[in-house]
């Protein structure tokens, strides 16, 4: 009902803009600001919790964990661990959002900021005040100039990153009258929000439209993105469509999405729905010569995150679920994905938190960023993919010169041909050899 509200806002109102005057923002400084050289490609979000609020010997751990090798590390601007940057017109609060971007600057990264979501004041709520259950709202039209003018100034406030996603899952621009996303206001919003960025620094990069990638079951749901995991919404690629035909400039396309269909199953099985990561990069990359995004990725079968949802993969063990995550990074690389990103799920005090990229307790890293650690490592922006043989279609491989990845996607003991040598793999093994 609030992203029905959003929208239903973004499209009535008809006020003319009222541009604010930009505000003096003081950047934010480091005394050892390092950047990897080459753009890692995987990384992860931060979300509601991170290192920040984890006890003093488990954070230590994980920043040690975090900087062991440089991944892309994303954090939005209010919420998801931020709070409102924004209370009062003019009047910032960059506390908390400083604190999550020291962390990106301090553990190497390669730095991301998502531009959402908007304070109240822009969205019809009280100037001042802060109401998390409205965080998914839109701007409101005549609030665009101001969302981009608050843009422009986290562009003057983090002169280190320079990469920055506009908004996150159309969240308030869904038209609920017509039933498709409301493609033409968001991409009025954007158009502002990257003529704002550009204006701070040409060499900032900007990409959009980050929409939710919602797949079907069943032949009434074909689409011209479809395989035997089901068929992308129509209404997804007409959005992504209008955005390229009408955006005024843009870096990279961002979407996020998946596996699971309407219905939370993931078809045929766990390993065979990854394709639909590939199809839907390459119906990008057909249609756009934009580096492609994914801004969120969720290879695993679970149709819902939050407590009391289903998720299946949570009965399983860490070998099963790394497995799966590992062919779906293989997946991304092969179908030409520039950017992967993590939804990290990470809970402070707590061991037991299997989605987590390390632990709250102890803050030991978990297989998974080991895996997005690697992969980074091996196969970052640039990388030439090589050709490999393998005997049999349960084992995945990605491969570049000198160095492979090998993914057993059954549960019992494996052997295989892999490039030509004798493998035997245990059961979901994931293995990095030489070549």
């Amino acid at each position: 009902m609030a992203a029905i509200l959003g929208g239903a806002a973004a499209r009535r109102s008809g006020a003319k803009p009222t541009p604010r005057p930009a505000v003096a923002v003081a950047p934010l400084s480091f005394d050892q600001a390092r950047t990897p050289e080459r753009w890692p490609r995987w990384g992860m979000t931060h979300t509601q919790y991170s290192v920040t609020e984890d006890g003093p010997a488990a954070a230590e751990r994980a920043r040690e964990a975090l900087g062991a090798r440089a991944v892309v590390q994303n954090q939005h601007i209010m919420g998801f661990g931020a709070g409102n940057p924004e209370p009062k017109p003019g009047e910032y609060d960059f506390s908390s959002l400083d604190e999550r971007v020291r962390l990106m600057v301090e553990t190497g990264a390669a730095p991301v900021i998502t531009l959402c979501c908007a304070p109240d004041w822009m969205k019809g709520g009280r100037s001042g005040d802060t109401d998390w259950s409205l965080l998914e709202i839109a701007p409101r039209h005549e609030h665009f100039p101001d969302f981009a003018r608050l843009a422009a100034a986290m562009a003057r406030r983090y002169p280190n990153v320079r990469h920055f996603i506009v908004w996150n899952e159309f969240k308030g621009f869904w038209d609920g009258p017509r039933r498709e996303w409301n493609a033409a206001a968001y991409t009025e919003l954007y158009n502002q929000v990257y003529d704002a960025l550009k204006a701070v620094n040409p060499e900032i990069k900007v990409g959009g439209p980050y929409v939710p990638v919602a797949s079907r079951a069943g032949d009434a749901a074909a689409s011209e993105v479809a395989g035997p995991w089901g068929s992308v919404d129509r209404k997804v690629l007409k959005a992504v469509d209008y955005w390229l035909r009408h955006k005024r400039g843009a870096d990279f396309v961002v979407v996020d999405g998946g596996v699971t269909s309407e219905d939370g199953r993931a078809r045929p099985d766990e390993f065979t729905a990854l394709g639909k990561f590939g199809a839907m990069t390459r119906w990008l990359r057909g249609h756009s010569d934009l580096p492609v995004w994914w801004a969120e990725f969720y290879p695993l079968p679970c149709a819902s995150l939050e407590p009391g949802g289903s998720c299946p993969a949570l009965t399983w063990d860490e070998r099963r679920r790394t497995a799966v995550t590992a062919v779906a990074l293989i997946e991304l690389a092969e179908s030409g994905a520039d950017t992967a990103l993590y939804w990290d799920t990470h809970r402070p005090k707590t061991r037991d938190c299997p989605l987590c990229l390390w632990s709250g307790d102890d803050g030991a890293p978990t297989e998974s960023l080991a895996l997005l650690q690697d992969f980074a490592r091996w196969f970052p922006e640039g990388t030439e993919l090589v050709a490999v043989d393998v005997s049999v279609p349960q084992v995945r491989v990605l491969a570049r010169d000198g160095r492979m990845v090998v993914v057993n996607t059954t549960d019992g003991r494996l052997a295989a041909r892999v490039d030509g040598g004798a493998v035997t793999l245990e059961p979901y093994e994931v293995r990095w050899m030489d070549r």
